[in-house]
């Protein structure tokens, strides 16, 4: 156990301490939901809002709307971007020393999980303070607790979808159609800018559903429920049965018999 412990914090030690060194990773993480707050949202603040419906008492102007959707594109982009670094691993030769140490092969995936959802909540930190300083503040306070486990269980299960894209990305020059066919229809197909009952009510059948059943919106709906202290219904079942899911796939898609010994055998064969 001691081993193992160890082996996981080295892998989310090394990914903290890249983060560190990549001054310009958190300012970009940060200024993209801010401009939707500051541009977007603040020329829609008079025009559009919510009506009283959960998990609001009240009428709220529309910035106050999205506000947790944009902590969820935070952690949706960096979730994706995980992808992106273990391919970019995978193309160096680290990954194939990581899965042929002496540990299971979910241990190793489960650090660099951990090591992504500590990063996404970093990342969501910092806007949040950005965003309370633009005049949106988060009603954090007696509610915190369960915000947090919110967007820890959403950075968790985003974490693990891009695990799970990393095994199908094969080469760092398709994770641009990976934005596109994935972080894009996630993001806009869901409740991070609208609410359910906006598409129903608008006759957006297809959108409708899509939206439904989009598990980003349930981690986005969660997280608004936390913040105001309301019971999210299955919300959370759909996120953390997304991430049990995703992260078991993406285990046995990094099954070393079927990917990295394959690699190795056809490069072999190659030369």
């Amino acid at each position: 156990m001691r081993h193992a412990l160890r082996a996981w914090w080295a892998i989310v030690a090394r990914e903290l301490l890249k983060f560190s060194r990549q001054t310009g990773r958190l300012a970009s993480a940060v200024v993209r939901p801010v401009l939707w707050l500051a541009v977007f949202a603040a020329g829609l603040r008079n025009v559009l809002g919510m009506a009283i419906a959960p998990p609001y008492d009240t009428y709220v102007p529309y910035d106050v709307y999205i506000a947790p959707g944009l902590v969820g594109m935070v952690l949706l982009f960096n979730g994706m971007q995980s992808s992106l670094a273990m391919v970019y691993d995978r193309e160096m030769g680290l990954m194939r020393l990581l899965l042929v140490a002496p540990l299971p092969r979910w241990w190793i995936l489960a650090a660099k999980l951990s090591a992504t959802a500590v990063l996404s909540l970093v990342q969501a930190l910092a806007f949040v303070a950005v965003a309370a300083a633009l005049g949106t503040p988060l009603p954090l306070g007696a509610t915190t607790p369960m915000a947090l486990l919110a967007a820890a269980s959403g950075a968790l299960m985003l974490g693990a979808l891009g695990l799970l894209l990393s095994v199908h990305v094969r080469q760092l020059e398709n994770f641009a159609g990976t934005m596109n066919f994935v972080i894009f229809p996630m993001y806009f197909m869901s409740t991070a800018l609208y609410p359910l009952w906006k598409l129903e009510e608008s006759a957006a059948n297809w959108v409708y559903e899509v939206a439904r059943f989009n598990p980003f919106t349930h981690a986005v709906e969660w997280l608004r429920y936390a913040l105001y202290g309301q019971d999210p219904g299955h919300a959370p079942w759909v996120v953390w049965g997304t991430l049990a899911v995703s992260f078991a796939l993406a285990v046995w898609g990094y099954d070393p018999q079927r990917s990295v010994g394959a690699l190795a055998r056809r490069g072999a064969g190659a030369a």
